[in-house]
């Protein structure tokens, strides 16, 4: 079953993140990791933006959790109830995507907010978070995710285009990592890291000989949404399931209707 998370509100507010180990036992990253690598969904979704260098990273993104076995993750009562503690009442599915870095190509993230994105797509408030599972190990050698402590609190900072990403200026980066903590979420296979719209967080490209799989949901305070769905979905009821329902049901693929899965590469946050 899930792990239920014990949600410590004074602790994310001071750090804007929170890491979870074994989120997901080895049963239940298995199913996941079997039902994202062998979905023909995901497959034919996937498209890979270039980071500065030009070293890609496979995405693919969908709007609506649906029923597979990683859509179940995203509805899950125990994932959910983090995000309805930290946003403070009721919450639905922006939605989700999974960044695949291959093995010794895979790219990098610029320093961002994801609310730079969800603000340009009408959300008025950073009222949103994320959870990143880890699908493979992540570590400083793959490429994972780095946050600033408490960047947070700065609000939404300038953004500018970098190849197609929008990145934090760079002085803006340089003070950051002066005056908080730089921290690499080193994490294993079902481990998890929840983390605020506005902490600023990036990766490094992939140069290990092991590939960097990682789910990622988004959720949007259900008083928050936008009043007309710009590349995401304004407010939708979202229907919870138990903890268990992953490791009851299986392997579930996608069913190419339900998720709305975006097409083509669009600055997706």
């Amino acid at each position: 079953m899930i792990a239920r998370v014990e949600f410590r509100a004074e602790q994310f507010a001071a750090d804007g993140f929170l890491i979870v180990r074994k989120l997901l036992d080895d049963r239940e990253i298995s199913i996941i990791r079997e039902s994202l690598t062998n979905d023909p969904e995901i497959r034919a979704h996937m498209f890979m933006p270039e980071d500065e260098s030009g070293a890609r990273t496979g995405i693919a993104v969908w709007n609506h959790p649906g029923n597979s076995s990683y859509g179940l993750l995203a509805r899950s009562e125990p994932v959910v109830s983090v995000f309805e503690s930290m946003l403070g009442g009721e919450v639905y599915h922006y939605h989700s995507k999974l960044t695949a870095k291959a093995a010794c190509t895979g790219g990098a993230w610029e320093w961002h907010q994801d609310y730079d994105y969800w603000y340009g797509f009408g959300c008025p408030e950073p009222r949103m978070g994320s959870v990143m599972v880890a699908v493979d190990k992540a570590d400083r050698d793959n490429g994972c995710l780095q946050v600033i402590r408490g960047s947070h609190e700065q609000g939404l900072l300038p953004h500018d285009a970098i190849g197609t990403q929008r990145g934090v200026d760079e002085l803006t980066v340089r003070k950051l990592l002066a005056d908080h903590d730089h921290i690499y979420v080193e994490l294993d296979a079902g481990d998890a890291v929840f983390f605020h719209c506005n902490t600023v967080h990036r990766s490094d490209a992939n140069r290990s000989p092991r590939r960097r799989w990682s789910l990622l949901s988004c959720y949007n305070a259900a008083s928050n949404a936008s009043p007309e769905a710009i590349v995401h979905p304004g407010y939708t009821p979202l229907l919870k399931v138990s903890g268990d329902e992953i490791r009851r049901t299986g392997v579930r693929f996608a069913d190419g209707v339900a998720e709305d899965f975006l097409n083509r590469p669009k600055s997706v946050g």
